[in-house]
């Protein structure tokens, strides 16, 4: 059996990521929902309606790769393979690097840098009804 970096990140994910770090922990929602905006071309978060992306509406503990309605790419849907759901470790690994986590995803944006703004965008992603 060949194992490819992307099993590796998996096997990494689901061993080593148990915890949430203290910035996740600390997310504020309304903080998030104005980060939010840098998203907003592409995703929707407080309704099920896909757009370019798919709607992130429950992501949290949802499987990845499981929006009815959405075409994913060929390298999302594999990552389901190894990273079956959306916690909160996966989220902020994936909006850190989306292109170096899915190799060949569709997503063309390239991450969010700072560590309170991944931990406000999970925050609001986990209720956007907290910003309002």
């Amino acid at each position: 059996m060949r194992i490819t970096l992307s099993m590796m990140f998996g096997a990494v994910m689901a061993a080593g990521l148990s915890a949430p770090t203290a910035a996740l922990a600390d997310g504020d929602a309304v903080a998030g929902a104005k980060v939010f905006r840098k998203c907003a071309a592409c995703h929707v978060a407080d309704e099920a309606k896909n757009r370019v992306g798919p709607h992130l509406v429950d992501i949290v503990g949802r499987p990845v790769a499981s929006v009815d309605g959405y075409k994913y790419s060929k390298a999302m849907t594999e990552h389901a393979n190894e990273v079956p759901e959306w916690t909160e470790e996966a989220l902020e690994a994936y909006l850190r690097d989306p292109r170096g986590v899915v190799k060949g995803t569709k997503m063309a944006f390239a991450g969010l840098k700072k560590d309170d703004e991944v931990a406000n965008v999970i925050a609001y992603l986990k209720d956007p009804s907290a910003a309002e």
